[in-house]
């Protein structure tokens, strides 16, 4: 009688997958499964994927997929379209400075409220759904990230004159302290990280999910960086997709206009990344079913891969 063997992570292929095709996607993807074993890819999940039922499930089946894979996931989540809708709700007035939620002490407890809160849970719900193990923390546990207030400067067109902008409690990543990382990996289990950080002093700071996400890169020296975000890259001035940018490219990008708005905050991360250690930043289409899958375990690559040389 023939055996069937269980499928960790309750999926199947569809019937008209042969099983030549099946040995065909295997092999393809067993050279880059050794490539990764045992390293760690942080990965930051953003944008509206994480509003459809569909994809959050498929995104949760595949970061399973990756600890079973042997690699180490780690989850940095966002939240921007569930906090915006809370603020509206709650009819507290927000704004925005290059990517930048500016951010009083109302919107402040709003952001923790929604981001450390409901979305964190419902991120590790959805993993341990598909057969996972997930911890959910912020960078406030284990004092995993502190944070400093940053202020940017914005020039006038007309005048030309610069003035500095007050984001508020908005924060940059000062220091990380993976230690509560390494104690969640040694369980098994896949950290889900909500992107607040605290102060020496005790204050709550709001980290841009995507500079978050590489902060923690650096510190756990990942192999990867995956922003998942509603475009399908960095895409040029004719609107079409670039596939691989080196790092001065990707810095002339954000000072000629090519890159504008919630781009340039992912573009600085993967830049400062990869210019602290991390092989490669990839910025990707998280609307794409199983967009992680296909970007780590498909030899051609999808998104915009940011890194000092050729995609490999």
């Amino acid at each position: 009688m023939q055996r069937e063997r269980p499928n960790p992570v309750g999926t199947s292929l569809p019937s008209h997958i042969t099983r030549e095709d099946q040995a065909h996607i295997l092999s393809e993807a067993l050279p880059f499964m050794q490539r990764y074993d045992g390293q760690t890819v942080v990965v930051k999940y953003g944008g509206h994927a994480m509003g459809d039922q569909t994809l959050s499930r498929q995104f949760a089946r595949d970061i399973v997929q990756l600890k079973l894979s042997g690699i180490n996931p780690i989850v940095v989540h966002g939240g921007g379209p569930q906090i915006g809708r809370m603020l509206e709700r709650l009819k507290i007035e927000s704004s925005f400075e290059d990517g930048l939620r500016v951010t009083d002490k109302a919107t402040m407890e709003v952001v923790e409220m929604i981001l450390a809160g409901s979305i964190n849970k419902q991120v590790v719900a959805d993993i341990q759904h598909e057969g996972g193990r997930a911890i959910g923390i912020s960078g406030k546990d284990g004092n995993l990230l502190l944070a400093r207030r940053i202020t940017r400067t914005k020039r006038d067109p007309d005048s030309h004159i610069e003035r500095v902008v007050d984001l508020g409690f908005v924060g940059d990543p000062e220091t990380v302290n993976p230690e509560i990382l390494h104690t969640i990996a040694a369980s098994s289990a896949i950290p889900v990280i909500a992107p607040i950080g605290t102060s020496v002093e005790g204050d709550t700071y709001n980290v841009n999910a995507d500079t978050f996400a590489g902060a923690i890169a650096v510190a756990t020296r990942a192999k990867r960086l995956l922003l998942l975000t509603d475009v399908e890259g960095v895409l040029d001035k004719d609107k079409k997709l670039i596939r691989e940018l080196s790092l001065a490219d990707a810095r002339r990008f954000m000072t000629d206009g090519t890159a504008s708005g919630g781009m340039i905050p992912k573009i600085e991360t993967c830049v400062s990344v990869v210019e602290n250690g991390v092989e490669g930043a990839v910025i990707l289409d998280g609307r794409v079913p199983h967009i992680v899958l296909l970007e780590l375990f498909t030899p051609h690559g999808v998104g915009t891969r940011i890194s000092r040389g050729e995609r490999d």
